[in-house]
């Protein structure tokens, strides 16, 4: 049936929402509350996912950059293992791990903090081990370039060890942190695969962007899914951009 012009049309000629009609409803595009819970839901994953990388991303970096072990080689293999790993199949063995018969599982259990897949906890552990690599990677590359020259000045100078790290290296190293919390935050706010293995689809709890706008685009609500891909896209340029306009080195070069 045709529609008749007083249905959709009002006397300004603009178009009201209705059943048969393709427009959407202004109301519509608009995000609603359950896009922006899961706006800060994923920013406050990353901020707490990039913080912790940092703590535990740095040593590890430190140790594959300084170190002449045999074990070097398997250690950053293991590191590295996310970037060509399918999420889905770090995140079912996450999942197995942290269920309740997996090691995992059973010791959160016996310390009565229960089971941590489909919680805000198990997404935090999910997107540390995923996001590893973007962390350490670059920080170890900046430690691998401070050379041993800067350290040796240090220590003739009686600095401990310690004070090296902290006063020499760490300082030379900038560059790669800001680096890594930049790419470690920029790919925790991208995950999916492993953020519904893991997280699954809870609302305010452990549904992310990703996760948000797959629901939007399975319930043909397009105009939603839109609004917070193209977020998506803008805070990704907007990241790229960043690492190559602060990025020192590519500065040297010009």
């Amino acid at each position: 049936a045709e529609h008749k012009a007083g249905d959709v049309h009002g006397a300004s000629g603009s178009c009201r929402p209705c059943v048969n009609c393709g427009h959407p409803s202004p109301t519509r595009i608009r995000m609603d509350s359950t896009d922006l819970a899961a706006v800060w839901l994923t920013l406050k994953l990353a901020t707490v996912v990039t913080l912790l990388l940092l703590v535990v991303g740095t040593p590890i970096a430190w140790w594959l950059a300084r170190t002449r072990s045999a074990f070097k080689g398997m250690v950053g293999a293991i590191v590295a293992l996310p970037l060509v790993l399918p999420p889905t199949v770090l995140g079912f063995y996450l999942l197995v791990t942290m269920g309740p018969n997996g090691p995992i599982g059973q010791l959160t259990q016996a310390l009565g903090l229960g089971l941590l897949p489909f919680t805000f906890p198990g997404l935090v552990i999910a997107s540390i081990i995923y996001s590893l690599p973007f962390v350490v990677q670059p920080i170890q590359n900046a430690f691998e370039a401070i050379g041993d020259g800067p350290l040796e000045v240090a220590a003739t100078l009686r600095a401990s060890p310690w004070d090296s790290f902290w006063s020499v290296a760490v300082p030379l190293a900038r560059p790669g942190f800001l680096s890594g919390a930049i790419l470690g935050f920029a790919h925790t706010v991208g995950e999916f695969g492993i953020v519904l293995m893991i997280g699954g689809n809870i609302p305010e709890k452990t549904r992310v962007v990703s996760v948000q706008i797959y629901d939007h685009v399975e319930a043909l609500e397009y105009t939603q899914a839109h609004w917070l891909s193209g977020g998506m896209v803008l805070f990704s340029f907007i990241v790229l951009m960043a690492l190559y306009t602060f990025n020192p080195a590519k500065r040297k070069t010009r």
